[in-house]
């Protein structure tokens, strides 16, 4: 059959190469899961502008992610603190923070989310993170996870999320005299916890390469 139009040929392609940033919007369907995952990377040296934007996509996805916030709060409510970072240096991003995540469902699933008209969030319920930042013409950034909204760990009965995507971020790409110190503790609790239920399982499958490089991508 003649290839579609979103399909890669010979004369409408390009090699990629070290000097720019990709955006790998990545996902499956699964028989006990859906999974959204979005991760950008650049294999060379990024510019101090892509650093800084990255960095602070990164910034606002920690500050979401480790949120406490009281029960029924509705998702629009809180989905500026994902963009305060980036609002701190006049930037921002055009489009949603976040979308419910149904179980072997739809990928975007209503009514969960972080949109004015989504319902209130309750514990049990799966939605993206995904702050970015988009500079016409030359580079985009996205960094999204799946997050389970739990209950916290409170006096009172407040709600937070647990990231259940277990992917590192790309540490050419941080700067890390931008994060503050809980940031950088949540980023080192977050890469132990990848290395604790990835790591075991490339070895299992004796996967040698890659887990070397989820060692690699996890360090401290």
């Amino acid at each position: 059959p003649p290839l579609s139009p979103c399909s890669p040929s010979n004369g409408s392609s390009r090699k990629l190469s070290v000097d720019e940033m990709y955006l790998s919007d990545t996902g499956g369907q699964y028989l006990d899961g859906t999974t959204d995952i979005t991760r950008t990377v650049h294999w060379g040296v990024p510019t101090p502008l892509q650093k800084e934007a990255y960095t602070r996509v990164l910034m606002g996805n920690i500050d979401l992610s480790c949120l406490i916030f009281p029960p029924n709060t509705a998702g629009g409510t809180v989905e500026s603190f994902a963009r305060r970072a980036l609002w701190d240096v006049g930037l921002n991003y055009g489009h949603g923070t976040g979308h419910g995540i149904g179980n072997f469902l739809s990928v975007h699933e209503w009514p969960v989310g972080f949109q004015s008209n989504n319902v209130p969030l309750t514990a049990g319920m799966f939605t993206s993170i995904e702050p970015g930042y988009y500079h016409d013409g030359e580079f985009g950034i996205r960094i999204e996870d799946v997050a389970l909204v739990v209950e916290a760990q409170t006096k009172k009965p407040f709600l937070t999320f647990e990231v259940v995507s277990l992917v590192p971020y790309d540490r050419n790409l941080i700067d890390l005299s931008l994060l503050s110190p809980k940031q950088i503790r949540y980023l080192n609790a977050y890469y132990e916890t990848i290395r604790a239920r990835v790591g075991p399982e490339l070895q299992r499958q004796q996967l040698e390469e890659e887990y070397r490089w989820l060692q690699r991508s996890t360090e401290p």
